[in-house]
């Protein structure tokens, strides 16, 4: 079994609800941020680099990877910001994406407002955003040999 924190669009705003997250950063397999703040990520990616992954948002000028494919357990997990793919109108052109990529899951950020749906088979995460848009938000994710569990946590 792995576990994930998965954060995004952060803006560098809600210190506090992100120093909630901190004790969660040591506890679990993964730290995933999707963009949009990934410079908040910096001490995080200090003290725990073999287990953080930052993705670069199109607000992110030069701080993270444009996407990258975690494999956990038996599962592969596109991670990307998601507005190349057009998000905000859909997640069919994520999904067909993460299907070339050979995942079944596909974490993105960028529209602020947390969803857990499928499209084409593939599993689409958005965790929310822990800025202050909304109420903030992170997901946590369970995978299990094949099985993936993601729940929204609202802080």
């Amino acid at each position: 079994m792995k576990t994930f924190v998965i954060l995004s669009d952060s803006h560098g705003r809600n210190k506090r609800a992100f120093q909630k997250l901190l004790p969660l950063f040591a506890e679990n397999d993964y730290i995933v941020h999707l963009g949009d703040g990934a410079t908040d990520m910096r001490e995080v990616l200090s003290e725990y680099p073999q287990k953080t992954y930052l993705c670069c948002g199109n607000c992110d000028f030069s701080y993270g990877e444009e996407e990258l494919v975690i494999e956990a357990e038996r599962v592969r997990i596109l991670c990307c910001h998601g507005h190349k793919w057009g998000v905000k109108s859909g997640v069919s052109r994520l999904a067909a994406h993460a299907k070339e990529k050979g995942c079944e899951v596909a974490l993105y950020g960028h529209t602020h407002r947390a969803a857990v749906e499928e499209a084409d088979g593939v599993l689409c995460i958005n965790p929310g955003s822990l800025g202050d848009y909304a109420e903030p938000s992170y997901c946590y994710l369970v995978v299990h040999g094949e099985k993936v569990t993601p729940t929204i946590v609202n802080l």
